[in-house]
């Protein structure tokens, strides 16, 4: 009986402790999980507050971005402003992958390709095909350079093989052959093209897809006919008109056209309306409406303004979310306008006359710049090649981007021969009937090879010579001997004064500076100082060239260039107006004179005749400069030509630059860049209306 009361009892501790530690368990667990709200509900109202209460916040707030609008370009016209640069409204197209099967997104892309490849694709093959003609007609005339026969019997076989191939231009089979192969190319690049699309936009689990983007006015109406012409039987684009950034029927009544999976968004983009003929001046802006390159790059901050913003309490009107409260507010600030310096009639003429020399001459690259010499107005400015800015990508180069006149550097040649005749008349070293002897050559101490003239193979030394006959012969040896008499270190403190070696700060995006180190050495080589007499071994931008040519036509004051005259607010109202700028006196006003007398000789009687304009007096100097070889040298057979000038003589009017790289079809800059100048100079007289003061 004891035994059993005693085991009895045990059980009854036993299960007492265990109800008890399961109580403590319980306690414990109760008691964690509330440190852990605790600390949670610290987490979240303390150290994550602003955060959640942003979160909650936009549950009730609405926030929108206010983009501020691009400042626009202009040049002055006497009835007010002509945009050269402004902001237009871009569609873009997106599908709907998920609303739309693949074989109707193939349908939608059809009509992109009909639409915006089309014509292009055309275009490419044709000139595919031609060029492909051309390369086995040359194949098949080669072949016969390798056969052992004599060159009469080779000329027959040319001439056949010519014949042949003129013969099949009539031949009935022949043509079919090449329309199939023609068709059949075209096709190969449609399927190329919608199978590039057909990748990016079908993708299943997306809602949107972007097709094409920046798409005009005409572009979208034009797409929209294609797709739906059909459906609404439409005749024309006409038919159909945009409001409030929706297609509409243009026959009044309230109908919306909407093609099924397809949306459109709108966005405010740059547009260009003279295309290529300021591209190279403006620059351009990428799609996020960055500035690139020219104008737009320097002045970015000033064209951009700045964007607002606006936050509000949210709620909703017969379904639709409003702004019930505006709680922050901050009005966009649009860009300034910029009015530049430019004469539309003077940069529509040299953008002309370079594209025609082009075709001419067949340079690699050519400028054009002309300035007024009494401000440093850049009146006109153009460059070859050149691209539409409304279309930058589609240039395969970036460095046709660049603005060669003022971020180009080159060796000037004869051109800077000018500039060492005014630094010696200047130190009254010598005057224009100074003479000394020429010989054709002359040796430079420490360099192997004498220094020749550009004429020596053919006339030798030209004896005893005045320095008017140095500059209309363009002799090397006389521009040496006129350095020779001022020494380096005046002649080099002049060139800084002329403003080589320096940028002039023009709003322009990569200025260079130029390049005349090797006479800012303690010991200048006599050879580096020899050949920078006449241009060589020294580089400068042609902005640098002008300018020192529109400081004669000054009467030897330097002037700022600068191309923006004017920059206004958003209302056009001015709020700062870029007056001249006088950097310094280079040379005196005696010498400036006598030089510019010096270059009429040259236009009258020597190298640069082709420039002459009747009734008046054109002063000017031609150059003919090796083009540097990266390997060290110069390139063989590769010239650059530059001519700069003034007129009238008296008083100039303007100061011009034409200079064209690598030219094909003559070796002196005569032939191709001073004709140029003298067509360009003949329009200016007139434009400007100036009377002849001569008979």
């Amino acid at each position: 009986m004891a035994s059993n009361f005693f085991k009895k009892n045990q059980n009854n501790k036993d299960i007492k402790i265990f109800k008890n530690n399961r109580l403590n368990y319980l306690m414990a667990i109760i008691f964690l999980i509330f440190i852990a709200i605790a600390y949670k509900l610290y987490y979240l109202q303390i150290i994550e507050n602003e955060k959640y209460s942003a979160l909650a916040q936009q549950q009730h707030n609405i926030y929108n971005e206010l983009k501020a609008e691009r400042g626009n370009i202009y040049l002055k016209e006497n009835i007010g402003f002509y945009p050269v640069a402004i902001n237009q409204d871009y569609a873009s197209i997106y599908i709907n992958p998920r609303a739309l099967s693949e074989e109707d997104i193939l349908k939608i892309l059809d009509h992109v390709y009909n639409i915006f490849h089309k014509e292009s694709v055309e275009k490419e093959v044709d000139e595919f095909l031609k060029q492909q003609q051309e390369e086995e007609l040359n194949n098949e005339l080669n072949y016969i350079n390798t056969l052992d026969l004599s060159e009469e019997e080779k000329n027959s076989k040319r001439e056949e093989i010519i014949n042949n191939r003129k013969n099949l231009q009539s031949n009935i089979e022949w043509i079919e052959f090449q329309k199939t192969k023609r068709e059949l190319e075209i096709k190969e690049r449609q399927q190329n093209i919608v199978n590039e699309y057909f990748i990016k936009v079908n993708v299943r689990n997306k809602y949107s897809r972007l097709v094409k983007r920046k798409l005009s006015r005409d572009d979208l109406l034009n797409f929209y006919f294609q797709v739906l012409r059909e459906d609404f039987s439409l005749d024309s684009v006409s038919d159909l008109n945009i409001k409030n950034g929706k297609i509409f029927l243009s026959d009044g009544r309230d109908i919306t056209l909407e093609i099924k999976g397809v949306s459109i968004s709108w966005e405010s983009l740059r547009y260009y309306p003279e295309k290529e003929i300021f591209s190279n001046v403006l620059g351009f802006t990428n799609l996020e409406n960055i500035g690139n390159y020219g104008l737009e790059g320097f002045f970015d901050h000033e064209l951009s303004g700045q964007d607002g913003f606006l936050v509000g309490d949210k709620g909703t009107y017969q379904g639709k979310k409003i702004i019930i409260d505006k709680r922050e507010y901050q009005a966009p600030v649009n860009g300034q306008n910029l009015v530049l310096t430019i004469d539309y009639a003077i940069q529509l003429n040299i953008c002309q006359k370079l594209k025609e020399a082009q075709v001419k001459h067949q340079f690699d690259s050519g400028s054009i710049i002309v300035m007024e010499p009494q401000t440093g107005k850049v009146l006109a400015m153009c460059l070859w090649p050149g691209f539409d800015a409304n279309n930058y990508q589609e240039v395969e180069d970036s460095k046709i981007f660049d603005n060669q006149v003022v971020s180009y550097q080159y060796e000037p040649g004869s051109v800077f021969k000018t500039i060492t005749m005014a630094i010696s008349i200047d130190q009254e070293k010598i005057n224009p009937n100074t003479f000394y002897e020429d010989k054709g050559q002359v040796t430079i101490k420490g360099w192997p090879k004498p220094i020749k003239n550009s004429d020596y193979s053919t006339k030798g030394g030209h004896g005893w010579v005045n320095m008017n006959y140095v500059l209309e012969n363009s002799l090397n040896t006389g521009a040496i001997f006129a350095a020779s008499q001022v020494g380096s270190e005046i002649f080099t403190d002049y060139l800084r004064k002329f403003g080589f070696g320096e940028r002039f700060g023009i709003e322009l995006s990569s200025e260079s500076p130029g390049n005349i180190n090797s006479l800012l050495s303690g010991q200048v080589k006599d050879i580096d100082f020899a050949t920078a007499s006449f241009g060589q071994g020294i580089a400068v931008t042609p902005l640098q060239m002008i300018s020192s040519y529109a400081t004669l036509a000054n009467r030897g004051v330097l002037m700022k260039p600068y191309i923006v005259e004017e920059i206004l607010d958003e209302n056009n109202q001015t709020i700062k107006k870029i007056e001249p700028q006088v950097i310094r006196q280079v040379v005196s006003e005696q010498t400036a004179e006598t030089v510019s007398a010096m270059l009429v000789n040259v236009v009258e009687n020597g190298h640069a005749q082709k420039s002459q304009i009747e009734g008046y007096y054109v002063g000017g100097k031609t150059g003919t400069a090796q083009i540097p070889s990266p390997s060290g040298g110069y390139l063989e057979d590769q010239y650059i030509h530059n001519f700069i000038g003034y007129a009238p003589i008296s008083d100039p009017k303007f100061v011009m630059l034409v200079k064209f790289d690598n030219p094909k079809t003559s070796v002196y800059a005569e032939g191709t860049v001073v004709p140029v100048f003298g067509e360009i100079v003949d329009f200016l007289l007139k434009y400007y209306q100036i009377p002849k003061e001569k008979k």
